[in-house]
Formats: C-alpha cells, sequence, structure tokens
C-alpha cells in the first residue's frame, strides 16, 4: 500500500452467513483518498447496493472477508490500541437520521462535552465551552440556538448541523456521510450540502457520501462509485459520469431520474427487471439479469475498462469485442438532464 494516502482500501470484499449461502455485501472493491489532498467521494446506487456496508468498512465496524484497508499506511487489523484510538477520533460519521445519534434523556451541551472528554482534548469546562462555541458557529448555528435544548427541542437540519459540530471538534480527517440530507426538509437540504462542501474547502476534511440521490451526489462530490450487488460498476467524476452514463446500469439509474418539466415522458423501467437463473450467479456480470445487451461474453465477470476518463465494468468498452460502445442514453437526454439540474 501506499504511504502517501490517508485512507486505502485494497480488493475489499465482505460476504455475510456460510460459504454455501453466502451474502455478498461488497465484492473486490478498490478506493483511496490522499494525504494532502481532500475529496468528496459519492457512493451512489439502490438499495441493498453494499453503500452502508462499504461505509461501515471503512469506519473500522465491520472486517473485511478479504482484502486490506489502511489508514496512514497502517492496516487497521494490526493497529495497536493508540493508533486504534487516533483513527477513531480521525475518522468520523454523519448518519441518516440526526435524532438517533444523541441519547434524548441528555441535553446538547453533555451530547457535545463527551467526545471532548472521551478523547482528552478538553478538560476544562470553559475550554469545553470554547470548543463547543466554534464548533457551532462553523456550521451556522449560535450556541443560544442550541445548547440547554433537548435533541426532540431542534429541527432535523439543527440536529443534523449540531452533528457535524460534534464531528469538527475532533478534527477529523475524514467523514462518512450516510445519506446526511434523506431524512431533512428539501427547504434545509442545500444548506447542510453546502456545510459539507465546506468542510473539504475550507477545513481540508474529506468525504465519503453514500447516497441514492444522484442530484445531490453530483452537485457535492468530485468523484462518484456507481455500486451494483457490491460491485463498482462505474467509477469517475460526479459530472462526467452523470452527464454521459456508460455502464447500462447507470444509465438506467440517470433514466430513472424524474425531470422537473411535466410535458416530457418519463424513460425509467416501468415494471421490475425479470428474474433468471443467472440474478443470484456471481461468476458473470452482475448486472446480467438486467441488461438489454448482454452477450455471451458476459458470463465472465468483466473488468474494469478505461473509457473516457473512468473505469467501466462492462464489456461494451471492450473495443477489442465491439467497434464503437453501445450508449442507451442519447446526447440530446444528456443536455436535457444537464440543463434541468
Amino acid at each position: 500500500m501506499t504511504s502517501t494516502n490517508l485512507l486505502e482500501l485494497e480488493k475489499i470484499t465482505i460476504r455475510f452467513g456460510s460459504s454455501s449461502k453466502a451474502v455478498v455485501a461488497v465484492e473486490d472493491l478498490s478506493l483511496s483518498i490522499e494525504e494532502g489532498q481532500p475529496k468528496i467521494i459519492a457512493i451512489a446506487g439502490e438499495s441493498g447496493s453494499g453503500k452502508t456496508t462499504l461505509g461501515r468498512i471503512v469506519l473500522g465496524l465491520v472486517t473485511p472477508t478479504s482484502g486490506k484497508i489502511a489508514y496512514r499506511g497502517r492496516e487497521l487489523a494490526s493497529m495497536t490500541q493508540v493508533e486504534r484510538k487516533l483513527f477513531r477520533r480521525e475518522v468520523q460519521a454523519i448518519l441518516q437520521d440526526p435524532f438517533s445519534t444523541f441519547n434524548p434523556f441528555y441535553p446538547i451541551d453533555h451530547l457535545l462535552r463527551m467526545p471532548l472528554k472521551r478523547f482528552g482534548i478538553a478538560h476544562e469546562r470553559s475550554d469545553m465551552d470554547e470548543h463547543i462555541r466554534h464548533a457551532l458557529e462553523q456550521v451556522g448555528l449560535g450556541p443560544s440556538q442550541v445548547l440547554g435544548r433537548f435533541p426532540h427541542q431542534l429541527s432535523g437540519g439543527e440536529r443534523q448541523r449540531v452533528v457535524v459540530a460534534r464531528c469538527l471538534m475532533l478534527k477529523p480527517k475524514i467523514i462518512v456521510a450516510d445519506e446526511p440530507v434523506s431524512m431533512i426538509d428539501a427547504s434545509v437540504r442545500a444548506n447542510i450540502l453546502d456545510c459539507l462542501k465546506g468542510l473539504r474547502d475550507e477545513l481540508g476534511i474529506s468525504l465519503i457520501y453514500i447516497t441514492h440521490d444522484l442530484a445531490t451526489a453530483r452537485q457535492v462530490s468530485d468523484e462518484l462509485y456507481i455500486l451494483y450487488r457490491g460491485r463498482a460498476v462505474e467509477i469517475g467524476s460526479a459530472d462526467s459520469v452523470i452527464q454521459e452514463p456508460a455502464h447500462p446500469y447507470t444509465q438506467l439509474l440517470v433514466a430513472s431520474v424524474p425531470q422537473p418539466n411535466p410535458d416530457l415522458a418519463w424513460t425509467g423501467e416501468t415494471e421490475p427487471p425479470s428474474r433468471t437463473s443467472r440474478q443470484g450467479d456471481r461468476s458473470g456480470c452482475v448486472f446480467f439479469a438486467r441488461c438489454t445487451h448482454r452477450m455471451p461474453i458476459c458470463e465472465t465477470a468483466p473488468p474494469a475498462f478505461r473509457h473516457k476518463h473512468r473505469d467501466v465494468a462492462c464489456y461494451l468498452y471492450d473495443f477489442s469485442q465491439t467497434q464503437q460502445p453501445n450508449l442507451m442514453i442519447s446526447n440530446e437526454y444528456c443536455r436535457s438532464t444537464k440543463q434541468h439540474d
């Protein structure tokens, strides 16, 4: 593993259950964040694609079945207690439901002081209050808005900002944000997303942003991983992947996003895909059962082919097999999507 990488996942696979009936949640996935080059990586895909499991692997909450995960060049499995404590402090989480993050019996003050004590950042009450005040102001909250109040007395947006503030007090290097705006009113969603971008731009914090929403993925992220049944089927810059989707599954995702124009027909799937005998088979392409372009070679799992500065796990982009990629979405559709975003 490269020593200049702050975080590196190398060919991570995780299976749940017995060997004969194991469920593969993530398979052969690699990801890295370089030291000193903060970025936002979005992990997108439908429910069951392995997004949250990947986030739990990064947080060290789940041990992969195979592959390696390292932080600052040190594998998590071989970390000392001191190294593990530093990892816990520098790799933080923002969860989908901000209310579940807090113990409802304690006021916000108590919930913000606990991590300062736990990691030995501050011991005196005055020092703690100063850390809390500064962190709240960084996320656009005045101490008088939240201190002395209980979690149920705050709005969803305020609670989520308090979660971000609690992370900031620990001076993290990486934050795993799992659907951080899915339970927040649309009126404050943009503010939270701007706050997340500010963590990268102003504080140099990298984020792994887990979402099913391609619009927010494009809005905040630098790099986009599209997952399907645990495999990364397309990896590239968020703009290029969403504007010109290459993998048939990515194309299906983009086509399934309703456009804000009632005069335009919806082009997404109108009924569930048929389930064939290959649906549970992982020896070939995991999208085989739903793909209208499947070929005999697809019975072998495709590697990642380089196409327009991105990686696409699809034989349509193996130009030794086909002369031109068979794109399912027209340039006109992509332009209209860009216009409405």
